[in-house]
Order: C-alpha cells, then sequence, then structure tokens
C-alpha cells in the first residue's frame, strides 16, 4: 500500500539536495533512518564504553583508599563520637 505524505516545500527541497542520480524520497528517507539507527548505536556503545572506563578508575580509587585506610589507625574515643568524626 502506497501513502501519500505533505511535507513543506523547504523539506522537499532539503531532501531534493540529498538525492543521489534518480532516487525516491522514499530512499532517501530509509538511508536517513538507517543514519539515525547507525548514529545511535554507536552513541550506546560509546556510552558503555565510557561506564566502563568510569567503574575501572573507580575500582582503582578504591584499591588506593582502601591501602590508606590500612596504614591508618582508626579509633574512636567519646568526644569524636560527640562531634561525628574519628582521630588517628
Amino acid at each position: 500500500m502506497v501513502t501519500t505524505i505533505q511535507l513543506n516545500e523547504n523539506v522537499k527541497n532539503a531532501l531534493d539536495r540529498l538525492k543521489t542520480n534518480k532516487e525516491t524520497y522514499e530512499e532517501i528517507i530509509l538511508k536517513l533512518m538507517q543514519i539515525a539507527e547507525k548514529q545511535k548505536r554507536e552513541q550506546e556503545e560509546l556510552l558503555i564504553e565510557g561506564c566502563k572506563e568510569m567503574y575501572n578508575d573507580m575500582l582503582e580509587i578504591n584499591k588506593e583508599w582502601e591501602a590508606v585506610d590500612a596504614e591508618m589507625n582508626w579509633e574512636w574515643n567519646d568526644g569524636d563520637k560527640k562531634r561525628g568524626y574519628s582521630s588517628s
């Protein structure tokens, strides 16, 4: 089934500029949809990659803090408990 759609003249002109040879508007629109889907997938992959990098950085920072924590002598005394902090 073929459906007719209405386009403003500026949209039609923009589609005409995207034409190569004797492409139809449908072919141009399908090509644009493929490009949009590809960019969406690539953006999602980059986001996942970025999250993995941040996770690895957070693990590294956590290891560094664990080493610092192991070196510290964390001791609470009654005065510190009242103020909400500890002294070493």
